[in-house]
């Protein structure tokens, strides 16, 4: 009970107006911080992934957000295959347009507040870095393609796994 009445009064506190503008409401700020929470690698990225997310919502594209995809195959660590970004599930934001229909986790106040107020930037895609420290942010889908075939490389050269995070 603890908990639910910290979260009321925490979110209560995050200023929920520039969402309202876009036609989002307050689920739906709680929907994008979860992802939010769940793409982050650092503090930094979190208002660029919303950025990213208020973007595609608005121009109409897919959101394509990995987390979504772990979410509903509860897999946390294992890479994603084409296989799987084809799972017919109301979660998969490969296939299915706008948000999922609830939130896939618990997100933190950052988050929230990213999820309330993006970055304003025209950024439409991002790609986890070489480095595994923080993501690589675009508006042009060639460079994205790009810095993910660089991630893909490094993630094969690193046995499958994801490079090393950051320390």
């Amino acid at each position: 009970m603890r908990q639910l009445d910290a979260f009321k009064q925490y979110f209560g506190r995050v200023n929920l107006s520039y969402a309202k503008s876009k036609n989002l409401t307050p689920y739906d700020v709680l929907i994008i911080a979860s992802m939010i929470e769940r793409e982050a690698i650092i503090e930094k990225d979190r208002p660029l992934i919303a950025a990213v997310i208020y973007n595609r919502l608005r121009d109409g594209m897919n959101l394509q957000i990995d987390a979504t995809i772990r979410y509903a195959e509860n897999n946390s660590t294992q890479p994603l295959s084409n296989s799987d970004l084809q799972l017919n599930s109301p979660y998969n934001t490969y296939t299915n347009s706008g948000l999922p229909p609830t939130p896939i986790g618990n997100p933190g106040l950052a988050s929230i507040k990213a999820a309330a107020k993006p970055a304003n930037v025209n950024y439409l895609y991002y790609v986890a870095k070489t480095n595994g420290c923080g993501h690589f942010f675009t508006a042009s889908y060639q460079e994205f393609l790009a810095a993910q075939d660089k991630y893909n490389a490094a993630r094969e050269a690193a046995g499958g796994k994801s490079p090393a995070g950051c320390q």
